[in-house]
């Protein structure tokens, strides 16, 4: 994020993306009256009136006393055979078309506006209370269009994100040496304990590098303060933002949420601000006595384009939580699924063992030789998407989704999660095979049916950024160790965060491969 957001972005928020919660889009609502506008003729098509609807009450009931609030993906399921592939909720003032299908999903991004818009508010408050600069996930409009086409220039093209190649392998780098240095000790001497802390940490080390052009130090031994804190305010943000959106602004004079929420935001553009204003100080410092700026992205936003700093700071904050959450939790996520599939895991092995000979380190022009290693992370994302659910206000025109019409000006909810464990895209939904996505002849599933990064113009920023972190990581690791879920752990369920987290601390056992060779670390 996502976001998340996300990095993502995606039609969901993510590297996605950016992150966003349930309900943060139901506050937008429908146009006054709800009337079709003339340039549609209804005819015999149905509306909204036609679809099952859920009152809002009985989505809180839903989510605070059965016990779906953490488990949103998990009502997704739920809903969806309830009332099938497309209905409504309406309530307080709020009302959203929810979607469950990838097929009716595929016809409203056939139809998204030129400026696509989530329709969410909740972030861009803060930045209006702080006077802060938007970022790719809180702009709207023309605006934010002007803003992707700086950020998308040095990220969002395959030959730009190549270039952050020997800068995310130097990560990857520090981030084995950790593995050896948590083994060495453990009692067993191949345990790692709470490896979903250790990959936010790699993830966080990787975004940073890249996005502010410095390493924080996420893979030292002793985390530095002002790092940790940046790290605490993040988690902090995320935790509160769920009941932030939920609850009545009224609520927040009297609750602590609000505060806490604010908090957490206090202390992430704390950081980046800081980072951002020292990079700045290195560059005038090269200008002033005539020498070329070099350097990577944050050089390129503050020397190469015309935005404000205001402008820097927002889309530089976005950018770091989306990579994170994306990053660290799908990898968490395919070294669960791997380790409870030997034999994929043994296949993923092979298939890098191949490509990469020896002590050699994976590169970039490597990874495009190896398709079951984007497999499994496809397939990982599918069962496990960063964000379960994200949110599409179309604006601009009246469209027809399912047979339905909507006047423009409706909100559109996208449950990804019910989408990509839809059976009739993907038989056995619940079981990881890597091998759907391969091009060996198979049908492939639809594209819709999981849209991690997005679609189209307002897919997430950093997917090729993630994309190479991850497959560069994991390529690494399954090289050098067999990956075993300590047994002590048990099954591993998936909490809704406003991303998909685990529900305990998982620990795995890095068994050391015999060819190892240490120039691999």
């Amino acid at each position: 994020m996502a976001g998340r957001l996300s990095w993502c972005g995606t039609g969901t928020k993510s590297i996605n993306v950016f992150l966003k919660p349930l309900t943060a889009s139901w506050g937008v609502q429908r146009s006054a009256g709800g009337n079709a506008a003339a340039s549609v003729s209804s005819g015999s098509l149905r509306t909204d009136t036609d679809l099952p609807r859920v009152t809002l009450p009985k989505v809180l009931y839903r989510l605070f006393i059965q016990g779906y609030y953490n488990r949103v993906h998990e009502m997704q399921l739920y809903e969806k055979q309830l009332y099938g592939g497309m209905f409504t909720i309406k309530g307080d003032g709020r009302y959203a078309v929810v979607l469950n299908s990838g097929k009716l999903l595929e016809e409203l991004m056939r139809q998204d506006d030129k400026f696509p818009s989530r329709g969410d508010k909740l972030w861009s408050e803060y930045r209006d209370m702080r006077d802060l600069g938007y970022g790719p996930a809180s702009e709207e409009g023309e605006k934010w269009y002007k803003l992707r086409s700086v950020l998308n220039k040095r990220m969002l093209h395959p030959k730009d994100s190549v270039k952050y190649e020997n800068v995310v392998n130097e990560v990857v780098t520090d981030f084995i040496k950790r593995i050896y240095h948590l083994r060495k000790m453990s009692s067993t001497g191949d345990l790692v304990p709470n490896v979903s802390n250790e990959l936010y940490r790699f993830s966080l080390e990787g975004i940073s590098r890249i996005v502010l052009e410095t390493r924080i130090g996420c893979l030292e031994n002793e985390i530095p303060a002002e790092t940790q804190n940046f790290i605490n305010s993040i988690a902090q943000m995320f935790t509160y933002t769920m009941a932030v959106a939920m609850l009545p602004k009224w609520t927040r004079n009297y609750l602590p949420f609000w505060g806490r929420y604010i908090s957490g935001w206090d202390g992430i553009f704390k950081f980046a601000c800081k980072l951002i204003d020292r990079k700045l100080e290195d560059i005038q410092k090269h200008l002033d006595a005539g020498q070329e700026v070099k350097g990577e992205y944050l050089s390129y936003l503050l020397a190469n384009t015309n935005m404000s700093k205001k402008d820097v700071y927002g889309s530089v904050a976005e950018l770091l939580l989306a990579g994170v959450d994306t990053t660290s939790n799908t990898m968490m996520w395919a070294l669960y699924l791997l380790s409870h599939d030997p034999k994929a895991q043994e296949t993923l092995y092979q298939e890098v063992n191949s490509i990469v000979k020896g002590d050699k380190i994976p590169t970039a022009e490597d990874l495009n030789r190896m398709p079951y290693l984007k497999a499994v992370i496809k397939e990982t994302l599918r069962i496990y998407p960063v964000v379960p659910i994200n949110a599409r206000l179309l604006s601009e025109n009246d469209v027809i989704i399912g047979g339905h019409f909507f006047p423009k000006k409706t909100t559109f909810l996208m449950h990804h999660y019910a989408m990509s464990h839809d059976e009739k895209i993907f038989p056995e939904p619940h079981i990881f095979k890597p091998e759907r996505w391969l091009r060996d002849g198979r049908e492939r599933p639809s594209p819709f049916g999981s849209i991690p990064f997005g679609f189209g113009v307002r897919g997430c920023v950093g997917k090729r950024i993630a994309e190479l972190e991850m497959h560069l990581a994991l390529a690494r690791v399954i090289k050098l160790f067999e990956v075993k879920l300590d047994p002590s752990v048990g099954k591993i369920n998936a909490l809704s965060r406003t991303v998909l987290v685990a529900d305990k601390t998982v620990n795995f056992h890095f068994l050391e491969r015999k060819h190892n060779h240490l120039n691999l670390i």
